[in-house]
């Protein structure tokens, strides 16, 4: 024990034989679960294992420094959380067997998961986003006037990630209350720390953020909790992010399957030595505080817990297949009550009825935060949420640093602690640095554990304003292809409002797009007040038995235009309103009727929801049709600044004559 002695140094400092011991337990119980896992992937009953033997210390004395009621964010060797906070046993490995009773249904393996109840938020592979989660839960717990802490983890690979950095920023810029805990354990999968990044210690990136930051031995229990615990306290009465350093090592593979030949013998045997388990054994026998005759005990206690929960999960039923319920879980039950207008209206340009609709949304939800790059005094770059601090305070209306993906992920910590949440995008092209946790943390939430992604994206988008390939794009086809999210897209005023009270009514992840052309070049008399249109409820703006046309946004006044000069055209003109969900019915009650139907949209043709909505008719309608489906988009290149170049880019000058085709046909 002497060299081991040396290489930990445990200091019970003021803490109680109690504690001591139990710190000792909780550590054990993962270690003695992850053995038994092991040998039951040896033995082909469970599909996959990341191992997170000794790391346990970490795991253990970050979850016990802190409250029960705070929220932790794990990663993939971070069992010692769920069983620091008493989950119980046959969840687990019913989770990780694909078994109703885990945690997602089996839509999700291993620990790609959350649970209110015991107040984890589970990782998505994509690593980074879960630090600007732990970002938006503490801004809820600061708004909600609690003294919490929050604590996410990543790897030392993780850190080089951009939500990382992102996140840290955000912490440090607005004074939130999160532990920042990496788990440096010499390797991102195989590749060495040597290659991951050039400093000495991770900790000292904490500089460049003005955060505090600590060095801590991640196999020392005693200094874990100790050193946790401490900062928790002291950042629930002051605010503040703490990056953390916990230096351990991945005594195992990846996952089991990729093994550790990559790793020198001599320094598998060194860290082997570091044992956290054994060492802290080893003190606690040594000064009287544990028996080995408890030890026995309890480790027989835990493995007859084990194997009783083990095979409580192990007799549990495969998930039964029920095509209903897998469709109805991608989204959070909305159940919408429609609010009629009032009976006074005034004449409103589409920008000031989004004004008018987000003012009413931060009235009727007290809590309810808008957050964007220049937004606040500024009022944003088209002057939407000017006057909005003044009215509503700071903490309300936040102006956020340039990090569109961790502002998405601290929208979805926010949701997490019950509080909506609006992000605008300056130009919706921007969404694409935050694209990933749209697509693959707001999108699968519900689906994945029952979590709503409570968060409207506003989407300031379109050409025709010459601003050129990166602030004109109608992007609304990125995400109408991603299950889970909804896609509003209004042409007028009136609807713009509804849409967007809906939007924020709506439990779910909402892209809002708002044509940049439109906002003060279109007029119309809008309801004063509180009011919501349904989504999936297309407007039949004009009506007629020739043909059918089908457009949304600026594509539904470049048709009133034409067939307004083109009066002897009887057209059904159906504005779409709503891309996600789509009003089929009413596309298709339309085309039987006229027998023709012609589809324009601004975006490019291939891959367009003009595609689907062509082959949703050919597939439902063809025999009611008279010519085939046609439809006129912008062209297959990006789009262009120079007025000419964009105006036949764009497709409204192709429509007249392609409508007048149809109609010959």
């Amino acid at each position: 024990m002497a060299e081991e002695k040396l290489l930990l140094d445990f200091d019970k400092k003021e803490y109680s034989n109690e504690l001591l011991v139990s710190l000792y337990f909780k550590m054990l119980k993962p270690r003695l679960i992850e053995e038994k896992m092991l040998i039951l992937l040896r033995q082909g009953k469970i599909s996959k294992w990341f191992s997170g033997i000794g790391q346990e210390a970490i795991s253990v004395g970050v979850t016990a420094a802190l409250h029960k009621d705070e929220y932790v964010l794990p990663m993939h060797r971070n069992l010692g959380v769920f069983t620091t906070r008493d989950v119980p046993l046959y969840r687990l490995f019913s989770q990780w067997q694909g078994k109703a009773k885990g945690f997602t249904n089996g839509r999700d393996r291993s620990f790609h998961f959350g649970t209110q109840e015991y107040n984890i938020v589970g990782m998505i592979s994509h690593l980074g986003p879960q630090l600007g989660v732990a970002c938006g839960i503490a801004l809820g717990n600061l708004l909600k006037k609690k003294n919490k802490t929050t604590a996410v983890f990543t790897g030392e690979g993780g850190t080089s990630e951009g939500d990382f950095h992102e996140a840290l920023n955000i912490a440090s810029v607005w004074s939130l209350p999160v532990l920042f805990c990496i788990e440096n354990n010499g390797y991102g999968l195989s590749t060495p720390t040597s290659e991951q990044y050039n400093c000495n210690n991770l900790a000292d990136r904490g500089i460049g953020y003005g955060m505090e930051s600590h060095v801590i031995d991640g196999n020392n229990v005693l200094e874990v909790y100790d050193k946790v615990n401490k900062l928790a306290e002291s950042i629930r009465q002051n605010p503040r992010p703490i990056l953390l350093e916990f230096k351990t090592f991945r005594m195992r593979g990846h996952e089991e399957a990729s093994g550790t030949k990559y790793v020198p013998e001599e320094l598998m045997q060194y860290w082997a030595s570091k044992d956290p388990i054994e060492n802290y054994k080893g003190y606690l026998v040594e000064n009287g505080i544990l028996f080995e005759d408890e030890d026995l005990q309890t480790r027989s206690t835990i493995k007859t817990e084990i194997e009783t929960h083990w095979q409580r999960a192990n007799e549990e039923q495969k998930v039964q297949v029920y095509l209903d319920k897998e469709l109805k879980d991608v989204y959070k039950t909305f159940e919408f009550k429609e609010t009629q207008p009032n009976i006074s209206s005034k004449e409103l340009r589409l920008v000031d009825a989004i004004a008018d609709s987000l003012k009413e949304g931060m009235r009727k939800y007290k809590d309810l935060v808008i957050m964007g790059q220049d937004i606040a005094d500024y009022g944003g770059v088209f002057k939407i949420t000017d006057g909005f601090v003044s009215a509503f305070g700071k903490d309300r209306v936040r102006n956020t640093p340039i990090c569109e993906s961790a502002v998405i992920s601290t929208a979805y910590g926010l949701s997490v602690n019950n509080i909506k949440a609006i992000v605008e995008m300056q130009f919706a092209d921007f969404v694409s640095s935050g694209f990933n946790p749209i697509v693959n943390l707001l999108a699968k939430s519900h689906y994945r554990w029952n979590q709503s992604a409570d968060i409207v994206v506003r989407m300031p988008c379109g050409g025709g304003v010459g601003a050129g390939p990166f602030h004109s794009q109608t992007n609304e086809a990125w995400f109408t292809k991603t299950p889970g999210l909804k896609v509003v897209y209004p042409a007028f005023p009136l609807d713009a409002k509804g849409l967007l009270l809906t939007s924020i009514e709506d439990p779910n992840p909402v892209l809002f797009f708002e044509h940049k052309a439109l906002y003060r070049s279109v007029r119309q008399e809008v309801p004063e007040g509180y009011y919501t249109i349904p989504f999936g409820k297309a407007s039949v703006i004009k009506e007629g038995d020739q043909v059918t046309v089908i457009s949304y946004g600026a594509g539904v006044h470049w048709a009133l235009e034409i067939l307004e000069k083109r009066s002897e055209i009887e057209a059904d003109l159906i504005d779409l309103r709503t891309l996600q969900p789509l009003d089929i019915e009413t596309i298709l009650s339309s085309v039987r009727k006229t027998g023709k139907a012609i589809i324009l949209q601004e975006d490019s043709m291939f891959g367009g929801i003009a595609s689907d909505i062509s082959a949703l008719i050919m597939e439902n309608c063809f025999q009611y049709l008279d010519a085939p489906v046609k439809r006129v988009a912008s062209l297959e290149t990006p789009i262009p600044f120079q007025p000419n170049l964009e105006s036949q880019y764009l497709p409204k000058n192709r429509f007249e004559k392609e409508l007048l085709d149809l109609c010959a046909y």
